[in-house]
């Protein structure tokens, strides 16, 4: 918690004592799934938590933006983010039905009203959002291939609809590969913890 409040430390009370009952929240889910290594438990705030705030540090999103969380897995980065944007909307989907119940769980507990989860892969979602985020699910190509018509890429949009994407080491061999627009945002120059040195945020957009 010390490096959330070290990083947003204008957060309101209700969203400190959110992020504070992830810890709980998520040891009893690990105790009966697998929802985050064993071994990487102990850095849930750093590697996790911390890791899906990147995109609150580097975009803001406007109040009513609908954002799918393709592949959300254990409930990153959706549930962090859904917590730091109350008034934004977050679908959580993953084909792992005991990982989406989980999840569903944890939103629930922590009255994110603003979260709905479901059951089923990215590329069979008929919804339309301003954004997509994951965190290295797939590679790029595959990724835009599965979402992209998901996309009001039409909206004019600060920042621009797309893509935003977690994603760590060597991209420049993926990024060939599209045929899209993208900036590339160092983590490092967000947070100064050595975890972040090679991780990456990809905004891909038109």
């Amino acid at each position: 918690m010390e490096l959330i409040k070290k990083y947003f430390p204008d957060l309101d009370p209700d969203q400190y004592r959110k992020y504070e009952q992830l810890r709980p929240l998520y040891q009893e889910w690990n105790n009966k799934i697998n929802l985050i290594s064993r071994k990487d438990f102990q850095f849930l705030y750093e590697r996790h938590v911390l890791h899906s705030l990147a995109i609150a540090k580097a975009f803001n999103f406007p109040n009513n933006t609908a954002i799918m969380d393709a592949g959300t897995g254990g409930g990153f980065p959706g549930i962090p983010l859904a917590i730091y944007f109350p008034n934004v909307n977050f679908h959580l989907v993953d084909s792992t039905g005991k990982k989406i119940r989980a999840v569903e769980n944890i939103a629930q507990n922590l009255d994110l009203k603003n979260v709905r989860t479901e059951i089923n892969r990215a590329e069979l979602i008929n919804n339309k959002y301003d954004y997509v985020v994951s965190r290295a699910v797939a590679p790029l190509k595959d990724i835009i291939k599965w979402t992209w018509k998901k996309i009001l890429t039409g909206k004019n949009a600060d920042p621009k609809p797309g893509i935003i994407y977690l994603k760590g080491g060597e991209v420049h061999e993926e990024l060939n590969q599209i045929d899209y627009n993208y900036r590339i945002i160092r983590i490092k120059h967000l947070f100064k913890e050595e975890f972040f040195e090679h991780k990456l945020i990809i905004h891909i957009f038109r």
